[in-house]
C-alpha cells in the first residue's frame, strides 16, 4: 500500500467518522451524565469495540459473520435491542429530571458499565462491520496487501474516531456549566434518548 492510497483513505475515513451515529449519540449521553470521565470511558469502550471488528474483519471473520445470516441478524438484532434500552433510559432521566440524584449517582458509577456502554453499542452495530468490509478493499492490493495492512487501515478508523469523540467530550465538558441547567439537561436527554430509539428502528427496518 503506497502512501498516497493511505492518504486518500484518510480522507475518506475523516469524513466518516465526523457523520453522527450511534457512537457519538452515546458518547454525548455519557458525557452528559458522568462527566469527562464518563465521556472518555465511553469513548475508550467504543474504540476498542472498533478495534475488535477491524481485526475481525482483518483476518476474514468479519466475512464470516456477514455471511452466516442468523449470526448476522442475531448481531443485528441484538444492536436494535440494546439501542433502544439506551435510548429508554435516556428518556427516562428525562421524565424524572432529579439531575441532583442522578448526577450523584453518575459520578458513583462504575467505569465498567459506562465502557461496557460504549462497547457494547458499537461491537453489536453490524454497519460497522459492513463498513470495514465494503471500504477496506478499495485500498488494499489484491496480490501484495498483507494482514498488516488491513489491520492499519482498521486501526486507523478506530484511531480517527476516538480522537474525534474526545473532542466532543471536551466540548461537552467545556460548556459543562450551561448543561447543568435542568430545562437543557431534559432537552439534551429526549434528543439523544430519541436519536439512539431512531437509529435502533432503522438498523431494525434493515433486515
Amino acid at each position: 500500500m503506497t502512501w498516497s492510497t493511505y492518504g486518500s483513505y484518510l480522507v475518506l475515513v475523516v469524513l466518516v467518522v465526523l457523520a453522527p451515529g450511534p457512537d457519538t449519540v452515546v458518547t454525548l449521553k455519557n458525557s452528559f451524565a458522568g462527566g469527562f470521565r464518563g465521556g472518555l470511558i465511553a469513548t475508550a469502550g467504543i474504540a476498542t469495540g472498533n478495534v475488535v471488528q477491524g481485526t475481525a474483519v482483518a483476518f476474514g471473520l468479519g466475512t464470516l459473520i456477514v455471511s452466516s445470516q442468523p449470526v448476522f441478524h442475531t448481531l443485528r438484532w441484538l444492536g436494535v435491542v440494546y439501542l433502544c434500552y439506551l435510548g429508554v433510559q435516556a428518556i427516562r432521566s428525562a421524565w424524572r429530571g432529579d439531575y441532583a440524584t442522578l448526577d450523584a449517582a453518575g459520578t458513583r458509577s462504575s467505569g465498567f458499565r459506562r465502557f461496557r456502554e460504549g462497547f457494547l453499542s458499537n461491537v453489536t452495530n453490524p454497519k460497522v462491520l459492513a463498513l470495514y468490509l465494503s471500504v477496506l478493499p478499495q485500498f488494499l492490493d489484491p496480490v501484495r496487501g498483507t494482514i498488516t495492512d488491513s489491520l492499519l487501515l482498521a486501526y486507523t478508523v478506530a484511531v480517527l474516531g476516538a480522537v474525534w469523540l474526545l473532542l466532543l467530550v471536551l466540548f461537552v465538558h467545556k460548556v459543562r456549566a450551561w448543561l447543568q441547567r435542568r430545562a437543557v439537561r431534559r432537552a439534551l436527554d429526549v434528543a439523544t434518548g430519541t436519536t439512539l430509539i431512531g437509529f435502533g428502528t432503522a438498523l431494525a427496518a434493515e433486515g
